[in-house]
């Protein structure tokens, strides 16, 4: 059977509301104190579709994706409204990825039988840790036992569930991850995503980390959790697809290989980016990132978007680069050469390869060894020069 690479084209949904900020989280996510107006937001997330069925003309959207912020503090009724207003404006394909992120409380977990109605078909769970005083350090709402009760009532529900992981915490060991590792995969149906923490400037824990209130896992520490994290899930089928992404062969997630293929998606929303090819030329969009001033701004003139840019081949194919390297199928060398009107320079690549940072696939492939995935924005780096 011939693997099926083609990137598809996405929509990405950002529904920008949380009831608490996490103290790791950078995402554009927002606290409100007084129930959101969801049928304004359904409305403004209408409209932008429609304008952004006008800029991309007509598609089969293979995935959707409803990101957050926690996009399961939505209604069914919401998120079908969403849904459908995609559908008016782009045919969805018959077997099309519908993803929901979910964070694993107890009232949101009820919800779970209305979202599949509305016609979800993959949720993906903010778990991030199997004990309690990590979920506290990391400031998140659920206990273990809700996060369990979550992931049995989504593997009910859903064909679907991934769910996600942070390691490299405070004090965190090999052994001690090996552990929580080895008890989340026998509770993962096909997909785990698994993140090393790290301390984003402008959150409450790069405040935290610079006064010395805590410290996290070293180089050294890290790449052994790293490895460790690979050992582990390629010995129990879920290896690496993508560097921090783990899925049962064909459970890849869908929407984040359009991503990491470099293919076309819309992005809607506050603070949502889209990359697709309009006239030929692959366009950024970037929307407005506070809520209610988005949504007025799509009432006024029909979207939200503040920003973008108009991307030159050559910044096309180092984004290529950049994400597909990501990927172990790695990435195709002719569509390199179509993006970019070269091909990768011989002298850079044979010493990436003497070095073990980069491997050949066949004659028309080219992937990041596990060592380079360590070190790739430098293997980037050499490799557009």
């Amino acid at each position: 059977m011939t693997l099926d690479l083609s990137p598809g084209f996405g929509v990405y949904v950002h529904w920008p509301f949380c009831a608490a900020k996490c103290p790791y989280c950078d995402f554009n996510s927002h606290v409100r104190h007084q129930p959101v107006d969801q049928e304004r937001f359904a409305a403004a997330f209408a409209t932008e579709l429609a304008t952004m069925r006008r800029r991309t003309g007509a598609h089969e959207v293979t995935s959707i994706f409803l990101g957050g912020g926690t996009p399961s503090l939505m209604r069914p009724e919401t998120v079908g409204a969403v849904l459908d207003a995609i559908a008016q404006n782009w045919t969805i394909a018959a077997d099309a990825e519908i993803t929901l992120e979910a964070n694993p409380t107890s009232v949101e977990a009820e919800r779970f039988r209305g979202y599949r109605a509305a016609g979800v078909n993959r949720v993906s769970l903010g778990v991030q840790a199997l004990n309690d005083k990590d979920l506290r350090f990391l400031g998140r709402m659920h206990s273990v036992s809700e996060a369990l009760h979550a992931i049995g009532l989504a593997r009910e529900i859903f064909p679907r569930l991934s769910f996600d992981l942070i390691y490299a915490r405070p004090g965190q060991t090999p052994e001690a991850w090996t552990a929580e590792l080895e008890q989340a995969i026998g509770y993962a149906v096909d997909h785990l995503s698994l993140y090393q923490l790290t301390i984003e400037e402008g959150t409450r824990f790069h405040a935290l980390y610079h006064a010395g209130k805590f410290q996290i896992p070293d180089g050294d520490h890290a790449a052994d959790l790293y490895a460790a994290t690979q050992e582990i899930t390629a010995a129990r089928g879920l290896p690496a697809y993508e560097i921090s992404n783990h899925a049962r062969p064909g459970a890849e997630s869908r929407h984040n290989l359009t991503y990491w293929r470099y293919g076309e998606y819309v992005g809607v929303g506050p603070g949502a980016h889209g990359r697709f090819l309009e006239d030929g030329t692959r366009i950024v969009t970037i929307a407005e990132k506070h809520p209610e001033t988005w949504a007025g701004l799509v009432e006024a003139q029909g979207h939200g978007i503040v920003d973008g840019e108009v991307l030159s081949r050559s910044e096309e194919a180092d984004e290529f680069l950049l994400m597909g390297l990501r990927l172990a199928e790695g990435i195709d060398l002719a569509r390199y050469e179509m993006l970019s009107g070269k091909t990768l320079s011989g002298r850079y690549l044979s010493r990436l390869q003497q070095d073990g940072l980069v491997a050949p696939i066949g004659n028309s492939r080219l992937r990041a060894t596990p060592q380079g995935m360590i070190v790739l924005d430098a293997v980037v780096a050499d490799l557009a020069r």
